[in-house]
């Protein structure tokens, strides 16, 4: 219920290239993000959709969160998709070429440049799967 009132009148955000939304976020090679329904992404998270980036339906990004579809620094590139509602904590940093499985959270911090499969919680530097969602470790 507290979701449903959360994503009330939800509209898709104006994005407009390399400037903050109206919820302070930015995308560079906006032509390249998919958004989907009634996503929720916090202030001053970064995305890079150069090789595309792909946020499906009903996914939570923290806040001060990067996600990128290219690294200059070791010359890696590819999509990245975030599955339908994955939740990916504050803070954490997601590199080119992973997916984030369908209900998996991203612990806060957390670095992840391997898919993580659905249903999952990872976290840590590099991320680690640490138990299924819904159980304790």
């Amino acid at each position: 219920m507290e979701d449903e009132q959360r994503f009330d009148g939800w509209q898709y955000p104006n994005i407009e290239e390399g400037k903050l939304t109206e919820y302070q976020w930015m995308v560079q090679h906006k032509d390249n993000l998919k958004l989907g329904y009634k996503t929720d992404i916090g202030a001053f998270t970064y995305i890079n959709a150069k090789y595309g980036v792909v946020i499906e339906d009903n996914v939570q990004i923290g806040s001060h969160c990067s996600i990128y579809s290219v690294s200059t620094i070791d010359d890696k590139k590819g999509r990245v998709i975030l599955r339908k509602n994955c939740r990916i904590g504050s803070h954490s940093v997601i590199m080119p070429g992973v997916t984030i499985g369908e209900n998996s959270i991203v612990g806060a911090f957390g670095f992840v440049n391997e898919d993580v499969r659905e249903n999952v919680t990872v976290t840590g530097i590099p991320a680690k799967e640490i138990s299924k969602v819904g159980k304790n470790t």
